[in-house]
């Protein structure tokens, strides 16, 4: 070849992708990017020549491919490749600051199975001088280095902690520091995943520590791979196939052409999945068309079929587990995580769906599979001519938690165009809802949707080519603009299709073509910009969350081995940005809502507040968006001031509930109404790609909070539990007055430590209210509580009149008897309450009567009989219909001592009988004696006994 040739064969090697140049640094995630930070340069190519970087910038060899660089002042800096021929690499504008942040926590997990705890051993990393091991995330111990760094800090006072953000606990070391590391113990958990290493605000040598967030869940195994198993396989040539756990990201699959990988750290290891022999075909083994990562397993469809793959078995899914045995076209997950939700109507959600060309089925755990759906019932929802064709599309979870979203084709001819359509599904209200949507496309078209992570129903869509976004609630609907080419993604990419989308928490989206070009845009942005060449196209790969939900490259090759590789999108955007001169309109955007998930009860109201920082004369404003049923009443005051050029406006939501429960016709019905789940969002009015965090997106919950309960104060510590016992309640102390007296059995578990008290002292109980996290208050609400055995010789010390009532109150015996039909803890209750302060409501009636409501101010006790002791075992109700959607009760035992029980009457008859004829016995004998000596006196002459006496 000539020289020539050689030239044009390097030039278009280059223009086709495979020179490229990148960079990285010590830190992970690129968390500190900063003038104390080593960044290194690696240039991919044959024609390299040297680095050019600014004056502020040192190279420690110019010319070599891959060096290093140190940057002594901030700023953005244009760093760029000079390469023989024409100039065709491009440069970047790295955005270096003067972070005083300069350290990094560094843990590792050890977990102890015999008491569910994870013991962290943490210690403090200079990424400058750490040991590779740890840059690499797989020391097991610090390194001398780290010993020193941690040890010095320690000395200064520093000692970190562990902050979870669902719970909202805290974890302290459980002993000083060791080997220069602390340990911090933690119980394991599947819910409270997400967690924060921070520390105190000391500094050693001007530079403080990063805060670092993780992920720490139970343990989870990956699959084992067995000798003998054979690989299970995409079609020869096909891109990679992935999936991860939406609230677990480091947990994921991929399905190469050659192999399937699986993982549990986010791809620092990995097994292969490998299927037994003599169940699969080659050709079937080697065709896998989807994947779906689950508890249950990794499901695989195959050639319209779906099979499981877990620990044990792989196993061919069909009629057993009531699915279709052939004819799957597709399988899904959800792709956000929300871990609390509210379900009014049905006890669970579904984890993946199903669906054929006319049916939609929906998986959940332990292999049970429902159909919901087929194209016949559709047809009828949305009043579609029996003549046309109506067929599943696609189908996709929304941002809701509880939401699917179902594409459908829609045509009558169906030889050029088709229409598609769009139907929601609600899980808990099992309702369907056609939306304002229509695509017209042609017929070999096939349109992927994933929806944003929002409160309102967005989505983005693509084909081979384009990008079709739909902001707003299915308001806003066009094609994804580019500067040139009218959107077409394939025309500025050496005409390669889309491969992969991903949207991250933060709004960005980034699309990946198969040679491994990418674009990057925002939620609600109706333009995107093509990033820098990050990856040569010559190697797969594909977009994957890393462990801190941070963006990832996961490369495989064709040997087998895979290599994860962390993206600066932030980096890489800021970089565009700054080229194309695109900047934020506004400084600052904040707002107070930590939580993702807020759960009101009755008479509860929450207020949050945004605040918006931008140049003057601008004009943004702050916007609140909510999606779901009207149960809430919103009412926003904004604050307005500028200073110096700049305004700051600040809006307070507050989110309130106005509904009176008490005395209504139907209870229930009323709270069914007024409870269900709302998604929320903060936004500015205006932003672009060089913005930060497009908004905020939050659940409101209106209902029950299963986590709470109450106690009587003194009975919520049970104590060591006693051997049950049995006493037994006289029959003339139990309200339905039975023929028999009653044996009952007490349980310690159930009813914990009676309180003892005299039969003189009155009690008065005291409600409090807890949740998982501890007490929240004394509850002020009233109550009514009842002996669960039934009996009722007790009373209270106010009368009705006492209490202030202006007719006749509630009683059981009255409430028992008006509700005959119903077992006593459901005769009275919030669902029927009335009160007794209205002339309009009841009959004066007898005032004298025992008050039987309690509450916390009202001073109303129980009293005891005065004339037998006993055991009380007592179920307490909140009767206030406007306190809580809860039904709240608690049980506490009482013990009555101190009475002289009565003697019985035969016996004390016998004793008197017994008494009075032993005084009479008495009385006779002393007669007989007494007359004895007096005979003697009288007959006996008085001189022999004088004579008796002297001669004595």
């Amino acid at each position: 070849m000539s020289a020539q040739g050689v030239v044009l064969l390097l030039l278009w090697l280059n223009c086709c992708g495979w020179a490229l140049w990148r960079y990285s640094t010590n830190t992970p995630n690129y968390h500190i990017l900063s003038t104390r930070s080593t960044i290194k340069l690696e240039y991919e190519g044959t024609l390299f020549s040297e680095w050019s970087v600014p004056r502020t910038c040192s190279v420690k060899n110019k010319t070599s491919p891959k060096t290093e660089l140190r940057c002594s002042s901030p700023g953005v800096h244009t760093i760029k490749p000079i390469v023989k021929g024409p100039d065709l690499e491009e440069e970047r504008y790295l955005s270096v600051d003067s972070s005083l942040v300069c350290f990094l926590w560094y843990y590792k997990v050890m977990n102890f199975y015999h008491n569910l705890t994870q013991v962290l051993i943490i210690w403090i990393v200079d990424p400058e001088n750490a040991d590779p091991n740890e840059l690499q995330w797989n020391a097991s111990e610090p390194s001398l280095n780290s010993i020193i760094l941690s040890k010095q800090l320690a000395a200064l006072g520093q000692k970190p902690a562990i902050y979870t953000f669902l719970k909202k606990k805290v974890y302290f070391p459980h002993r000083k520091m060791k080997n220069g590391a602390w340990q911090i113990s933690v119980p394991m958990s599947a819910e409270d995943v997400i967690k924060e290493i921070k520390g105190y605000k000391v500094a050693f040598q001007d530079c403080f520590i990063a805060d670092t967030l993780f992920l720490l869940t139970f343990p989870l195994l990956t699959i084992p791979e067995i000798p003998g198993f054979l690989p299970i396989s995409s079609p020869r040539g096909s891109q990679l196939m992935s999936d991860w756990s939406a609230c677990l990201v480091s947990s994921a699959i991929v399905v190469a052409d050659m192999e399937t990988f699986q993982t549990n750290d986010s791809f620092r290891t990995w097994t292969r999945i490998r299927v037994p022999p003599n169940i699969l075909t080659d050709d079937e083994r080697h065709s896998v068309s989807d994947v779906n990562l689950s508890q249950d397993g990794i499901f695989f469809l195959i050639r319209g079929t779906l099979y499981l793959k877990n620990i044990t078995t792989f196993t061919r899914l069909g009629s057993n587990e009531n699915l279709p045995e052939d004819g799957i076209i597709g399988i899904t997950s959800r792709k956000w995580c929300w871990l609390k939700y509210l379900l009014k109507d049905t006890e669970r959600r579904s984890s993946m769906a199903i669906w054929t060309r006319n049916e939609v089925y929906l998986g959940y755990t332990s292999l049970n599979f429902v159909k919901i759906i087929t194209t016949k019932k559709l047809g009828k929802i949305l009043n579609i001519s029996p003549a046309a064709t109506l067929t599943i599309h696609n189908v996709e979870y929304t941002g809701h938690p509880l939401e699917l979203a179902l594409l459908l084709n829609y045509c009558v001819t169906c030889n050029v165009i088709k229409k598609i359509y769009l139907v929601i599904y609600n899980e808990d209200t099992k309702q369907w809802v056609h939306q304002d949507f229509a695509l017209t496309v042609t017929t070999d078209s096939f349109i992927i949707p994933y929806f944003l992570y929002s409160a309102l129903p967005q989505l983005i869509l693509w084909d081979k080519h384009r990008i079709y976004y739909c902001y707003y609630n299915f308001t806003d609907f066009g094609v994804l603009q580019t500067p040139t080419e009218s959107g077409n993604l394939s025309r500025l990419s050496h005409d390669s299709i889309i491969h992969d989308v991903l949207i991250d928490y933060y709004g960005n989206i980034l699309v990946k073509m198969e040679n491994n070009i990418m674009f990057y845009f925002k939620i609600n942005v109706r333009d995107a910009t093509k990033l820098h060449l990050w990856t040569n196209n010559a190697t797969k790969s594909s977009i994957f969350l890393h462990t801190s939900a941070e963006i990832s490259l996961l490369h495989v090759f064709d040997n087998g081995t895979i290599h994860p590789q962390e993206y600066p999108l932030k980096l890489e955007a800021q970089s565009v940005a700054f080229k194309t001169k695109e900047k934020c309109p506004f400084m600052a955007f904040y707002h107070n809502t930590s939580h993702i998930y807020y759960l009101l009860d009755k008479g509860q109201n929450l207020s949050v507040w945004v605040q918006i920082v931008y140049p003057e004369n601008i004009g943004l404003y702050m916007i609140v968006e909510s999606y779901g049923p009207k149960i809430l009443e919103e009412k926003h005051h904004i604050h307005y001031e500028i200073a110096l050029g700049y305004c700051t406006k600040t809006m307070i939501i507050t989110f309130s509930q106005n509904v009176n429960y008490e005395a209504v016709d139907d209870y229930f019905q009323l709270q069914y109404q007024n409870t269900g789940l709302l998604l929320a969002q903060v936004r500015p009015s205006e932003y672009t790609k060089a913005c930060p965090i497009a908004q905020k997106v939050f659940q409101i919950a209106v209902g029950c909070d299963t986590s709470k309960f109450i106690v009587v104060k003194g009975f919520k510590e049970k104590g060591h539990f006693q051997p049950d016992f049995f006493y037994i309640i006289e029959k003339s102390y139990l309200r339905d007055r039975p023929s028999k007296n009653l044996r009952v059995k007490y349980s310690w578990k159930k009813y914990g430590s009676p309180l003892r008290l005299h039969f003189r002292e009155k009690f008065h109980p005291l409600i409090q209210l807890y949740n998982d996290n501890g007490y929240i208050e004394d509850v002020e609400a009233n109550f009514i509580v009842w002996e669960i055995h039934g009996r009722d010789d007790y009373s209270f010390n106010n009368t009705m009149k006492k209490s202030g009532c202006l007719h006749e109150a509630q009683t059981w015996k009255s409430m028992t008897k008006l509700n005959k039909h119903l077992p006593l803890e459901e005769a009275w209750g919030p669902e029927n309450y009335k009160h007794c302060f209205s002339y309009a409501i009841g009959k004066p009636g007898d005032l004298n009567q025992p008050y039987e409501i309690i509450n916390k101010s009202n001073h109303n006790h129980l009293v005891w009989p005065m004339h037998h002791t006993g055991m009380y075992v007592f179920r307490v109700k909140i009767l206030d219909p406007n306190y809580s959607f809860c039904p709240l009760t608690a049980v506490f035992a009482i013990e009555i001592y101190g009475m002289i029980p009565s003697p019985n009457g035969y016996l004390v008859a016998s004793l008197l009988l017994l008494l009075m004829l032993l005084f009479f016995s008495i009385l006779v004998l002393s007669y007989f004696h007494y007359m004895r000596i007096y005979r003697q006196y009288i007959y006996t002459p008085m001189y022999k006994t004088e004579r008796k006496q002297k001669s004595n």
